[in-house]
């Protein structure tokens, strides 16, 4: 085979939070590429890897705790392992909850797949006092196990460099599958000679399928229903038979059996040892305390945005100084033309980008991926599960709306997560108004810029306080008694700088890659309408709202236009209509005026991309619903804030 070409598709597994990410982005970096799986909203990442001179196919699927489940993106990642594209697994395990991950790995071991156990976190295990005896653990699994550190980069060169061989000697690495107790053993024996000539599943392992039907799996159990009614009665049979014997549920028969041999296996390979009490649990003691951990949690988030604001303030005025004289030069080289007009303003989108969005969004984006490896986000949910309890919602619904702080796509496609359709709906239609990086922008280049930190600051918390509001509101059209909140509460971690680094990369590649070319294109559309005398007429149109209503210049009015493709417009293009420099348009601007705008660009109208993850999770009418409701908060609450500042006179 060639240098270069394809010669494997290696899928990594594991349950959230085993360090499954951390172990692809410390192999694919920048290179991955975020595709979606045909035909759904989820996404998986994908990159490719040399390996002794041929190139292997790396799919990050998304985490799962089992092969059965009704959540969208675990059925997505089993309809990936059960495709036959899938020529290895690696199963990242977490070391330090091995009596937990086990379970997915026997459940893995069912499909016929080669499979390759990468025993990460062990360092931790070890402070925990857990020694786990890695070759016999392999010896019981039957299965090849590399001990792993990924966020370290230690064990990730032995575990890539073992899969040509596993494919090679495929009889090492497809492990004969768990032995369960007789009585079900025997159930499942007899429904696979049922199955073994129905076509209905002769593509999948049926041994995974009998045993999917015993666990009352309600996708495999579709097919059940689609077998000749001889065949599908005689399933039934022995799935009654099962449970009269054992006396509960064919659900809990095989739960209970696979959780005891995990267990088991568990207590054979780890050996404990005294040691104190863990670091996590001496920081989650203050961290989650009922006082202290709100306290720490509004220092952290105020902490976080003062960085970003102080980070971004030198870059900004650094590279506005350059980029307005070569303004200058290029109006002067090109006189007033049309041509000299669209090539301004193409030097005022890019200069948008790099000396207004940029130098806040890096330091943004690497405080966000920092929170994230730390695993503080996860006890935000826990903290603030009681007040989004008070909106009809739970705890989790807090991790779309911080994803929303980065970008509103994701956060919205994060609602599918959530269990009702109704927290789904209200969920993504609040998250939009959370100030996503490019509404951040606005912020801090504006309010930030000229009132400090703590005015941004205010902002956000009115922010939350509207979000609040209305979630009550539509609660009273949406009422629901609200589930209580089940989330995994992660282990601290010591974020990897260079994970950090790629993940802020990806992250602020899109903004690049994307954005960029939007704000040249709109900037030299506005310098086209305002070179014809265009730009004038509609904002003109629409004066009575933005003038008489909300009281800013009406040369704001396009640019809101502008705003819904890409929020960072609004600000970028805001100084290009006002025909003045950032330090110099508080003499055409007053501070109220900023407070309002930004106010208005906080709430309204989502960008065209969050429209479309709006579409695709809550349809049509829910983004038309989203639409609205953005834009009359957006309006009240402005004109609010005009009312409130208008005494003040600043």
């Amino acid at each position: 085979m060639a240098q270069g070409e394809l010669c494997c598709t290696v899928a990594l597994v594991g349950q959230p939070n085993s360090g499954k990410s951390t172990f692809f982005n410390a192999i694919a970096g920048y290179k991955a590429i975020s595709a979606n799986f045909p035909g759904a909203t989820v996404k998986y990442q994908e990159s490719k890897v040399t390996i002794l001179g041929k190139t292997a196919r790396l799919v990050d699927l998304p985490g799962l705790y089992s092969l059965s489940s009704r959540d969208l993106a675990e059925l997505e990642s089993r309809k990936y392992l059960l495709s036959g594209k899938v020529d290895v697994i690696i199963n990242i395990l977490d070391a330090s909850v091995l009596g937990r991950s086990l379970e997915l790995t026997l459940e893995l071991m069912e499909l016929g797949i080669p499979v390759i156990v990468a025993l990460n976190m062990i360092d931790v295990a070890e402070r925990r006092g857990e020694e786990v005896n890695v070759e016999k653990l392999s010896e019981e699994l039957g299965l090849p196990v590399y001990p792993l550190i990924a966020k370290k980069g230690k064990g990730i060169k032995e575990i890539i460099y073992s899969i040509p061989g596993c494919i090679k000697n495929k009889e090492r690495c497809i492990p004969a599958p768990p032995t369960y107790e007789k009585p079900l053993e025997g159930a499942i024996s007899n429904v696979v000679n049922i199955l073994k000539d129905e076509e209905a599943v002769s593509s999948y392992p049926l041994r995974f399928v009998a045993i999917k039907i015993l666990e009352e799996d309600e996708n495999i159990t579709k097919i059940l229903y689609r077998l000749f009614h001889p065949t599908r009665d005689k399933i039934i049979e022995i799935k009654q038979n099962l449970e009269e014997e054992f006396g509960e549920n064919s659900y809990e028969v095989v739960n209970k059996s696979r959780h005891g041999i995990a267990l088991s296996i568990f207590e054979e390979v780890v050996t404990f040892r005294k040691v104190q009490i863990p670091i996590d649990d001496k920081i989650d003691n203050l961290v989650m305390h009922p006082v202290w951990g709100y306290i720490i949690l509004a220092g952290v988030f105020y902490g976080f945005f003062y960085i970003v604001f102080k980070g971004g303030e030198p870059a900004e005025d650094f590279f506005m100084k350059y980029l307005d004289s070569f303004s200058v030069l290029v109006r002067d080289y090109f006189g007033h033309t049309l041509g000299g007009e669209i090539a301004v303003g193409f030097i005022q989108g890019i200069g948008g980008a790099i000396a207004i969005a940029i130098p806040y969004l890096l330091p943004f984006f690497i405080g966000l991926s920092f929170l994230e490896d730390t695993g503080y986000l996860p006890r935000v949910a826990y903290l603030t599960d009681i007040f989004m309890h008070r909106i009809g919602l739970h705890g989790k619904s807090v991790v779309p709306f911080i994803l929303g702080y980065g970008c509103n796509v994701p956060g919205v496609l994060a609602t599918r997560t959530l269990e009702s359709t109704r927290e789904r709906f209200i969920t993504a239609a609040l998250s939009t108004m959370i100030p996503c990086s490019a509404r951040t922008t606005v912020i801090l280049g504006l309010v930030g810029y000229f009132g400090g930190p703590l005015a941004a600051i205010t902002l956000y918390i009115l922010n939350l306080f509207v979000i609040g509001v209305i979630g009550r509101i539509m609660l009273l059209y949406y009422p629901e008694v609200t589930p209580g909140i089940i989330i995994e509460i992660p282990k601290y971690n010591l974020p990897s700088l260079k994970i950090v680094w790629l993940k802020t990369w990806l992250r602020l590649k899109e903004f690049i890659y994307i954005a960029i070319p939007v704000m040249m294109l709109s900037s030299g559309i506005l310098s086209i309408l305002e070179f014809y005398k265009l730009a004038p007429v509609i904002n003109a149109i629409l004066s009575p709202f933005t003038s008489w209503l909300l009281g800013l210049p009406k040369e704001v009015g396009l640019t809101l236009i502008f705003g819904i493709f890409r929020k960072e417009l609004t600000l970028i293009m805001l100084f290009q209509a006002l025909g003045v420099k950032l330090a110099a348009i508080k003499s055409v601007m007053s501070f109220s005026q900023m407070l309002v705008f930004s106010t208005f660009v906080m709430f309204y109208v989502p960008c065209v991309a969050t429209l479309a993850a709006l579409w695709k999770e809550i349809g049509k009418k829910g983004t038309i619903f989203t639409v609205i409701l953005t834009t009359v908060v957006a309006t009240i609450v402005s004109l609010l804030m005009r009312l409130i500042l208008l005494p003040f006179h600043f």
